[in-house]
């Protein structure tokens, strides 16, 4: 019988290099992984520094939600607030597939509801991918620093200056941008959004290091005439969903949100996804109590805690 290992060495993959990732565990897993490995040696192709290159770029995930809220052109605009050039962009569909590739060491936090709430606005539009640089020279990856000037997925959490509150305070789910963690995760996230040819013309735009300010705020218009705008706030959301069960549910059904969706579903009623997303966000669980992922980010301050625990700086 063959015996799997439960931790991936250097004999099932590619070395990962330190100042790629905190994590000696996303090490061994990345190494590993189909994804990474396809942008680590396209990357090693172009360009002889591979860990200069994911340390000094990042990546800026502007999400379904984002596109029908219409805050597309408020990202680019914070983006250059925060001396972040725009080298690169693109457009993505958030398949079901990619969702889980994108997530795949976090979405085992992830309640039925969010996975079901998650299939319906992923899919109902395109999203956008901005590859940046920073303007100013950094002591941390331009990753972590983005990530950290981006806000936590809690809108409660969020204070002003950091894009999610910029954007809007939606919901846990509903956060509209997502950035990778480290540089080993925007090296494999470019994997998981495109093939080898877009994937190609991304990396030589980043690597020109070209403005593309303008090309990002053609996509975002090429996205918006694609998609109707929604406002995505919760009261008016809830009391569309109300009228839409109100004859098939009765009123003793729609009074409590989380029983309206539930008994909804239950009976099979069909209703609007981006109405139910807003509400089953707010008042259905997300997470699973008690668990961890099986990788995380690290923050500014543990990247200068492994830095200098690695006796180096910034490549």
């Amino acid at each position: 019988m063959t015996h799997l290992p439960d931790h991936p060495g250097p004999e099932h993959g590619i070395a990962v290099p330190p100042l790629l990732t905190c994590h000696p565990a996303k090490q061994r897993l990345y190494g590993a992984d189909t994804y990474y490995q396809e942008a680590h040696e396209q990357l090693a192709a172009l360009t002889g520094d591979v860990t200069g290159f994911a340390w000094h770029h990042a990546a800026l995930l502007l999400k379904p939600d984002a596109v029908v809220a219409r805050r597309l052109e408020a990202a680019v605009e914070w983006l250059t607030e925060q001396d972040f050039r725009i080298v690169g962009a693109a457009i993505t569909r958030l398949t079901r597939t990619m969702i889980r590739a994108l997530w795949y060491f976090q979405w085992n936090l992830a309640t039925p509801y969010r996975r079901r709430l998650a299939a319906l606005f992923l899919q109902d539009a395109d999203a956008l991918v901005l590859v940046v640089r920073p303007g100013r020279t950094l002591d941390i990856p331009a990753s972590v620093e983005l990530t950290r000037l981006k806000g936590p997925t809690d809108p409660d959490a969020r204070v002003p200056g950091q894009l999610r509150h910029r954007l809007g305070r939606y919901s846990y789910l509903l956060n509209l941008v997502h950035t990778p963690d480290e540089p080993a995760d925007v090296l494999r996230e470019l994997a998981v959004h495109f093939d080898d040819a877009e994937r190609d013309r991304l990396l030589r735009s980043a690597l020109r290091g070209e403005d593309r300010t303008g090309h990002a705020l053609e996509l975002a218009d090429r996205l918006h005439a694609a998609t109707k705008p929604r406002e995505l706030d919760f009261e008016p959301a809830l009391e569309r969903l109300r009228r839409a069960v109100a004859d098939r549910l009765g009123p003793d059904s729609t009074a409590d949100p989380r029983r309206l969706l539930e008994e909804a579903w239950r009976q099979g009623v069909d209703l609007d996804p981006w109405d139910t997303v807003v509400v089953g966000s707010k008042v259905l669980p997300m997470r699973q109590p008690g668990r961890a992922p099986v990788l995380d980010g690290a923050d500014a301050a543990a990247w200068r805690r492994h830095l200098a625990a690695l006796g180096t700086t910034a490549p």
